[in-house]
């Protein structure tokens, strides 16, 4: 690999105009003081994204409870706060996207939408684009060669890597962006808060749908899709087994929520059009997995890496991925498609390749997180 360095916030001029994204939780919050123990003075913005009901208020959400602790930390370090309310712009570009998908019997990740267009493009919209650096509570690096050329690096912690989420996200914003925790593992981020004495130290990790807040995610999809009783059809012998309440209750590769005796039960295919779902039975059915995946056009964020690693472009490219939020990377090679697209191989089997779900391409040596794609299919 070519030389690289991580790019680290403590070499920045201490004027720099710094907005920092605060969420109420200790990582936000420890990236803050970070910032302030170096020297820094950055303004603290909440993004409000909460789901509201027909009378205007937010349903089940912590949204109050953020702004309370955002509120707290801003006073004591005497910082600019400003709310900034993106929940119909949310609701516009991502949770229409979300539905959009669930109804095409996709599998949608909406973090990585809301990164793309919330955190990174409505906000920069907005009044990001008034500062030189922009600062999250992500676990992810920033890395620079001798160049002056910009990577998204992992994080040294790969239980809290959030690279995956950053994938789909402009090179102009990313290379802007500080992640002063990103460097460090969670226990010494908790270790940090604790000495700091900071008033979320203690605060659990959000889990979730960013938007959905407490709200259960079946809930919320009946809510707005309802429900439709389908067929659920054994794989192996096409009997019927039983029946469902609607495909976009399901993902490829579920095994909670079928209902079915017997099992365990794993949903291993979708008839959209006709509302069926097909499932595989066995611990460790071979169905649920698969060695091929197919991807749309790759979304790289700095660079092809074909042209990086000075590989023929007719060559397959050695590489690492990820198709969920995993600490694991599963080594393979990515190969152009003359249709269009990519073929992503890999070397083991992959279970519950969903259509719809990011493919996410990383350097084999697990640094550099290249980019991303949405799957076309897995088999």
């Amino acid at each position: 690999m070519r030389c690289m360095e991580t790019a680290l916030y403590t070499a920045l001029p201490r004027d720099s105009r710094i907005a920092l994204l605060a969420s109420g939780g200790v990582d936000s919050s420890v990236a803050m003081h970070l910032l302030v123990e170096a020297g820094f003075r950055p303004d603290l913005y909440y993004i409000r994204i909460g789901m509201q009901d027909e009378d205007g208020g937010y349903l089940d959400c912590p949204a109050e409870e953020d702004i309370e602790l955002v509120t707290l930390l801003a006073r004591r370090y005497d910082l600019h706060l400003e709310i900034i309310d993106l929940h119909q712009v949310y609701w516009d570009r991502v949770v229409s996207y979300t539905m959009d998908a669930v109804k095409r019997g996709l599998t949608p990740n909406p973090d990585v939408m809301c990164n793309k267009l919330i955190k990174f493009g409505a906000f920069e919209e907005r009044c990001g684009a008034e500062y030189d650096y922009i600062a999250t509570g992500h676990y992810a690096t920033i890395r620079k060669t001798a160049e002056g050329l910009t990577f998204l690096g992992t994080s040294p912690d790969p239980v809290k890597d959030q690279t995956d989420f950053l994938a789909q996200i402009g090179f102009r914003q990313m290379e802007r962006l500080l992640f002063p925790i990103g460097h460090l593992p969670k226990e010494e981020v908790r270790r940090i808060a604790l000495e700091a004495h900071l008033v979320n130290a203690q605060r659990k990790d959000s889990q979730g749908i960013c938007f959905l807040g407490q709200i259960n995610y079946n809930d919320f999809i009946e809510r707005y899709l309802g429900t439709q009783t389908g067929d659920i059809i054994d794989h192996e012998t096409g009997e019927k087994i039983g029946e469902h309440r609607g495909y976009w209750f399901h993902t490829i590769g579920q095994r909670k929520g079928l209902g079915l005796s017997g099992g365990p039960w794993y949903v291993v295919a979708k008839d959209v059009e006709h509302n069926v779902l097909y499932a595989s039975r066995g611990y460790d059915p071979k169905t649920q997995y698969g060695t091929i995946i197919e991807t749309e056009e790759m979304h790289w964020l700095t660079i092809d890496p074909w042209l990086w690693t000075e590989t023929p472009s007719d060559r397959p490219l050695e590489v690492t991925f990820k198709i969920r939020h995993t600490p694991d990377f599963t080594a393979g090679h990515l190969e152009r498609l003359p249709s269009g697209g990519y073929q992503l191989v890999s070397s083991k089997p992959i279970q519950g390749i969903a259509a719809g779900q990011f493919a996410t391409i990383y350097d084999p040596q697990r640094q550099l997180c290249w980019g991303s794609a949405p799957i076309r299919s897995g088999r």
